[in-house]
């Protein structure tokens, strides 16, 4: 019985995977180009399992070496010697089994007696081999004469050469993988003359294009493009609602179960953007907890997925602290509404972007996934709750927000409005503008913590804009934070409201307006717009 898998590479005999044709098509077509690229993406995008799968598909008309550079100790990167010793003897050591068979030790002597004899693999193979041995007898071993190596290995192959190497990031921050880099160039601008690889993949989160290398003596950082000829990679790594329905098709198949495939796909691609980790995830919570497949069960996998630790929460984590600004602009995106204008170029945002943080959409920088997005308001909410800064908030007891177990809004607004004029009314304009959306945030998440989940600012398929979506016990409730700029300005607010509420398929929908006017009238109002209740809070 084949699984949901979230740790390692996927195999399709055995896991359930979205199907990778297409991608496959489109990268064999940059191999039959001759193409050398990246394959950056963030981490646990599926790079992986889809340079497995390409391997695999290639090895028809191509000899495929693919390795990793995750296998190399630091140590391996200290010297020129070392590393060319050893990435020439994972080289060998990776070479493809040929018509059902290849060469050990043994066998070697024998083929180099009787080269003319030998099959075009087993020739080019003791070739190579005997030119390695005579490298190595003769002393000192350097890029050259590896990259020499490798070239007449390239000439003697019956099949064209291409070379994978998975996790090159592991080798970013030294001089010898920028002159390996180097080499690689220099032969594929003259392979004319010299044979070559017929095309190389490096594959890592880190675009290599744009290393930042620490390779001199002060340590100084420095921007380098060593990788210059590598062309755009494109292929969208993603999963689409379809690819994921057909995966799901698949388990429903599989299991005799009852699912709406489409609608469950839909459900799973709106937390998750189709980020493949993600996706696999959220299905394994739903199969394993045994939850269904239904709106609800997914946004319970989803809350159990947010409450559990994992390798990608930390490694968000720790690019957070190791890059300030990237904090500084992911808080203003989330909690002041900040929109930025998405440029590659500005260093904060190719960060952020190469972690997956962020991404570009309709020319600005977003948050990539809702997932994402709730977990770095959970995260940067728990920061400040228990910083100074937010020393005097008070945990709402939970039990008076709750009636015959579901949340009730009405109170929650009414809570809120006096909590906030008691402790923030007097602050100053500029301060709620920034802090409003997370006051409230802070005053909520105690209150639905472990029954619900909530997302902002998410898009809705017919391309609206929400602000806050609450899920509770697969009931969704709607709230719209707005900066009082005017009884026109509220009008319009209110009707966009109603318009999300008819999206969600609810009545009621809350309003929550922070108004400086000094002829306010505070406090909770409902309000009636044709069949649908708003009931908003005035602070």
């Amino acid at each position: 019985m084949r699984y949901f898998n979230t740790t390692g590479a996927c195999d399709p005999a055995r896991h359930y995977m979205v199907d990778l044709s297409s991608r496959l098509s489109a990268v064999t077509q940059m191999v039959d180009r001759g193409d050398y690229f990246t394959i950056n993406r963030a981490r646990q995008f599926g790079k992986t399992t889809i340079l497995n799968a390409l391997a695999k598909s290639l090895s028809g008309s191509y000899l495929v070496i693919l390795t990793s550079f995750q296998r190399y100790s630091s140590a391996v990167f200290q010297d020129e010697a070392t590393f060319s010793r050893t990435f020439l003897d994972d080289f060998a050591a990776r070479i493809p089994q040929f018509d059902g068979r290849s060469l050990n030790e043994a066998e070697i002597s024998d083929e180099v007696t009787t080269l003319d004899k030998a099959k075009p693999l087993d020739k080019a193979w003791a070739l190579f081999l005997r030119s390695v041995e005579s490298a190595k007898s003769a002393g000192q071993f350097n890029l050259t004469q590896l990259f020499r190596l490798l070239s007449a290995f390239c000439a003697q192959s019956p099949k064209p050469v291409v070379l994978i190497i998975d996790e090159v990031d592991q080798a970013s921050d030294n001089q010898i993988f920028l002159d390996f880099l180097a080499q690689l160039r220099d032969y594929y601008l003259n392979r004319s003359v010299s044979p070559t690889f017929q095309s190389v993949i490096l594959a890592g989160v880190y675009d290599i294009k744009n290393l930042k290398l620490k390779i001199r003596p002060d340590e100084e950082h420095r921007y380098n493009s060593p990788w210059n000829i590598a062309a755009p990679f494109d292929v969208d790594m993603s999963f689409s609602a379809n690819e994921i329905a057909a995966m799901l098709s698949e388990y429903k198949s599989e299991h005799q179960c009852e699912m709406d495939c489409a609608a469950a796909a839909s459900a799973i691609y709106d937390y998750t953007d189709g980020y493949p980790y993600l996706v696999s995830s959220l299905c394994k919570i739903a199969d394993e907890q045994q939850l269904g497949w239904s709106q609800a069960e997914i946004d319970e996998a989803a809350g159990i997925f947010l409450r559990r630790q994992n390798t990608l929460f930390d490694d968000m984590v720790k690019h957070i602290s190791e890059y300030p600004v990237l904090e500084e602009i992911l808080r203003k995106i989330l909690f002041s509404g900040v929109t930025y204008p998405y440029n590659y170029y500005n260093q904060a945002m190719n960060i952020a972007t190469m972690f997956g943080f962020l991404k570009e959409e309709d020319g600005s920088a977003v948050v990539a996934n809702r997932i994402f997005e709730t977990f770095l308001y959970n995260y940067f909410l728990s920061e400040d709750l228990t910083s100074n800064l937010d020393s005097s908030f008070d945990f709402p007891e939970r039990s008076q927000f709750l009636t015959d177990g579901q949340l009730d809004m009405q109170t929650v607004m009414e809570k809120f409005a006096a909590y906030f004029t008691d402790i923030f009314a007097d602050s100053e304009e500029r301060f709620i503008e920034d802090n409003g959306r997370r006051i409230f945030l802070m005053f909520l998440k105690p209150i639905i913590n472990g029954s619900g989940n909530y997302y902002v600012e998410a898009r809705t398929r017919n391309k609206k804009r929400t602000d806050l979506v609450i899920d509770y016990k697969a009931k969704q409730y709607v709230v719209e934070m707005k900066i009082w700029h005017g009884q026109e300005y509220n009008q319009r607010g209110e009707k966009q409201l109603t318009e999300y509420l008819d999206y969600f398929h609810v009545k009621t929908g809350y309003l929550l307006s922070f108004n400086f006017n000094k002829k306010k009238n505070p406090g909770v109002h409902t309000i009636r717009i044709g069949e649908y209740t708003i009931v908003e809070a005035v602070v």
